[in-house]
């Protein structure tokens, strides 16, 4: 142990002297890019665009900091095949790695259609698992464990894993499942696209849509998969039953201003899927029906009326409209018939309502602290729909009347937080604070009142975040994110733990019923 610490101290203080090196040395330092040719290549790619390990660039890279990028080259990661090279290379070698992963490439990366096709692999022929007997496939989770990148496969009526397998690194949030629930599609911050089929537990294909890729979509009829990417700006349209490409859109506002994009989701009423853009104010419709009517990429409005009149149109599978709106939108959430949209505005402290309908912002709300839209939930209060939603930097949810868009209540909590969960049968709303000080607790708010109401503690100490119900709404799922982590399961009538579930790190559990029938209360 001694011997490690003393290790890890001069890795420290080898980066520390890069970072705030003035002139150069009389002696050369470590050639970075000669250490990554020979050491990191073969797994990361020579343009440290992945390969058999992740990607390596600042985007894709994400969160993570330059001590966790120190520790991974030392120490190597558990459970995967990064080895350890910290009996390979000295303290300053690790170092001028780290910094160099930490810059952005001389030459920007570029994925075409061509590269999407031939990144495309069959999966193994035989389960990742024994089969296990279920007894409502539409009550299983699948619950994403960051700690050690892999996926479990939770039976819902008895909370027991009964499926385990590797994923690619740093999956995102939101598997998308097929209408019937048997596939379920996840996709990574690396750009891959894992369809998984939930009756044989086998991988059934993989391939990779993008380089940085922010979210995928499926749509309505379960037969498009749409990856929205920031690297490069494009968004993938992908066949759900091969994952070969169909389509791919360069990013773009109307003038050719290049975009990434924030997120895209399927609305399923309207037979497309919605994406917003994050360096320009447009938001795309781009339709799934290969019957759709005409779509307009410019408009004439009459809202009163509700009437437009087509300056240019396409139409049919995959045609696109553009909707021109003040502000660049960040995260966004649907009225419960599609016909609205609102969006966190760039700046912060603003709701943008866009009436998809006519194509433009109708409606802007205060909503000061980052709104966190996309984790909102809707549900009937008082006679009258309504929006609840967390903020990201002030300690409070605000609850929006969806009919005349006033802000109805601002609900004091214990921190800021990201995400908030309920169900059809349940009168709570369930909500964490793991952007503040207390991290550990959930606060759970009555849906009646709109008065918080209890606060439960899964793990004292550690966070947690991300509740999830089961299919019924009788349990509750909490994570507990941690490297040595856990599912909490709360009767969700009493409020009390009925049992634990060890999992490593498990960012976020989504039940198959409740996604693929937009149960009230969950995200899309």
């Amino acid at each position: 142990m001694k011997c490690r610490r003393s290790f890890e101290a001069q890795v420290a203080i080898g980066l520390i002297a890069l970072l705030l090196s003035g002139p150069a040395p009389a002696e050369p330092g470590p050639d970075a890019g000669v250490l990554y040719k020979d050491h990191c290549s073969s797994c990361h790619g020579e343009e440290r665009l992945g390969g058999q390990g992740p990607a390596l660039l600042p985007a894709s890279l994400g969160r993570v900091r330059a001590a966790e990028i120190l520790k991974v080259i030392s120490d190597g990661r558990p459970a995967t095949q990064m080895p350890a090279f910290s009996g390979l290379l000295a303290p300053a070698d690790v170092a001028a790695l780290a910094q160099f992963l930490l810059k952005e490439p001389d030459v920007r990366a570029d994925w075409t259609e061509a590269d999407i096709l031939a990144s495309r692999i069959v999966g193994p022929a035989t389960p990742v698992a024994p089969m296990v007997q279920v007894a409502d496939p539409l009550n299983l989770f699948v619950v994403v464990e960051a700690g050690d990148h892999h996926i479990s496969i939770l039976d819902g009526d008895r909370m027991e894993p009964i499926a385990r397998f590797p994923s690619r690194f740093a999956l995102h949030g939101g598997p998308k499942f097929t209408p019937d629930g048997r596939y379920v599609f996840l996709g990574s911050r690396d750009g891959w696209i894992t369809k998984f089929d939930l009756a044989t537990f086998r991988i059934i294909a993989e391939v990779r849509a993008g380089i940085n890729m922010r979210n995928i979509a499926l749509s309505s009829d379960g037969k498009w998969i749409a990856a929205a990417n920031y690297l490069p700006a494009t968004i993938a349209i992908l066949s759900a039953e091969t994952l070969a490409p169909k389509k791919l859109f360069r990013v773009a506002d109307a003038k050719g201003k290049s975009s990434r994009v924030s997120a895209i989701y399927q609305a399923p009423n309207r037979n497309s899927f919605i994406a917003a853009l994050k360096d320009v104010p447009e938001i795309w419709e781009i339709a799934t029906d290969p019957d759709a009517p005409p779509v307009y990429s410019g408009l004439v409005h009459s809202y009163e009326q509700g009437m437009v009149e087509a300056l240019a149109s396409s139409q049919g599978l995959f045609a696109l409209r553009r909707i021109t709106v003040e502000q660049p939108v960040d995260d966004f959430f649907f009225d419960r018939g599609y016909r609205h949209l609102l969006g966190a505005a760039r700046d912060g402290d603003t709701g943008m309502v866009v009436n998809l309908n006519v194509g433009r912002t109708i409606a802007s709300i205060p909503l000061p602290g980052m709104p966190h839209l996309g984790a909102g939930i809707s549900f009937e209060w008082q006679g009258r729909r309504v929006i609840a939603a967390p903020h990201l930097n002030q300690p409070k949810l605000s609850v929006i009347d969806a009919g005349d868009w006033s802000v109805i209540k601002t609900i004091e909590t214990s921190g800021p937080g990201f995400f908030l969960r309920s169900h059809e049968t349940s009168p709570y709303i369930w909500a964490d604070a793991m952007l503040g000080g207390k991290r550990d607790a959930i606060q759970i708010i009555d849906k009646r009142t709109l008065e918080v109401t209890k606060s439960v503690v899964p793990e004292p100490g550690k966070m947690a975040a991300h509740t999830e119900f089961d299919r019924t709404g009788r349990f509750a799922l909490v994570s507990v994110w941690d490297n040595d982590g856990s599912l909490v399961v709360y009767d969700a009538v009493t409020l009390e733990p009925v049992k634990r579930i060890p999992m490593r790190k498990p960012v976020g559990k989504y039940n198959v019923y409740n996604k693929i029938t937009f149960s009230e209360g969950t995200s899309h």
